[in-house]
């Protein structure tokens, strides 16, 4: 299993029921989780920036629960195949297969002629990030499905043109907490703080800042409990509650049956924040200590790219770079040095 983050912008709520937890849950020995930091670099960004958020973001995936001494977490950058890979990858996908990617459709909106080629090129290096590590299964979001259904392609066609050599990955969607829409515009999914400050409760956020937020989220009209989908900020809410707590939407909405907005809201605020209590404490931990968070992403490199190293030795062989059969071969100290 991979999955990958990019470290821009402040993690929220969607991203921790949506994914952090997920992840947690769902760990064992073998599985790739990845700060994705070149991904980040397809727009304008600051460099100290970037660094700073990259560190960040691997302290809030350890106090969500992730164990480095059970998975892999690592930084992107830090594993140079990707990029090596990425490219042998670009020599098998097609202009037209990214023309259709809807993501970059919507993001170069208006502005086709100034996007950087890395957007356009992104879901490439999406595919070497997978197929590198011979994930057959890569937890995303719905809005990630087509970029997965590529990989897949593109690991297919590779296969066919030089042998077998990678796993066809296979998306798998979350069942709850998959979708946190913004808390002032229900019909858009939940992002950056930046962009809609009441819309989203960032994870540095405190419990007041929180219970604020929620307590002025968007309802509608009437006064049932529902999920539906006439009523977008109720169902929104629900989705909330019942990943803060795991318990199913049915049940929710047969507690609150009869119950008014103010006392229900009350009720999502509170086991929003004590969900979160233990995890912004922990985090708090870990950023007072940054250089214990250096030092798991290092380890993690380290694990990445013996894994990276070995698919790569067997990529350069099978396309026809020149000397991959002496460095394959250079495992063997006779045979590395000269004679």
């Amino acid at each position: 299993m991979f999955s990958g983050v990019k470290p821009s912008g402040n993690p929220h709520v969607g991203n921790f029921f949506g994914a952090f937890t997920r992840w947690a849950e769902l760990q064992q020995p073998g599985h790739f989780y990845c700060v994705v930091d070149l991904h980040a670099m397809t727009v304008p960004h600051d460099p100290a920036e970037l660094r700073e958020q990259t560190v960040d973001l691997a302290s809030w995936l350890l106090a969500s629960g992730l164990d480095p001494d059970t998975v892999t977490l690592f930084v992107q950058s830090q594993v140079r195949e990707h990029s090596e890979l990425a490219w042998i990858l670009d020599c098998v996908a097609t202009m037209g297969e990214l023309q259709r990617m809807v993501q970059f459709k919507e993001k170069a909106a208006g502005q086709r002629d100034s996007v950087s080629v890395g957007l356009f090129n992104y879901p490439v290096l999406q595919a070497a990030d997978i197929i590198l590590y011979q994930a057959d299964e890569v937890p995303v979001g719905e809005d990630q499905r087509q970029h997965i259904e590529l990989s897949r392609d593109i690991a297919h066609r590779f296969n066919h043109r030089f042998g077998d050599t990678f796993r066809l990955p296979t998306a798998t969607l979350p069942t709850s907490g998959a979708r946190v829409m913004d808390l002032q515009h229900p019909d858009q999914k939940m992002s950056k703080s930046e962009e809609s400050p009441q819309g989203t409760i960032d994870l540095a956020d405190d419990a007041d800042t929180t219970r604020k937020k929620l307590m002025r989220a968007v309802t509608d009209s009437g006064s049932e409990i529902r999920a539906s989908a006439d009523k977008p900020g109720i169902g929104n809410l629900l989705e909330l509650l019942s990943a803060a707590t795991g318990r199913t939407i049915p049940e929710l909405e047969d507690e609150f049956a009869g119950k008014g907005y103010g006392d229900f809201k009350k009720a999502v605020a509170e086991a929003v924040i004590e969900r979160l209590a233990p995890v912004r404490a922990r985090y708090a931990e870990l950023r007072a200590d940054p250089a214990a968070v250096h030092a798991e992403l290092g380890k993690g490199a380290d694990r990445a790219r013996e894994i990276a190293a070995a698919t790569m030795a067997d990529v350069r062989e099978k396309v026809g770079l020149f000397g991959a059969e002496r460095v394959r071969g250079a495992a063997d100290p006779a045979e590395a040095s000269p004679a």
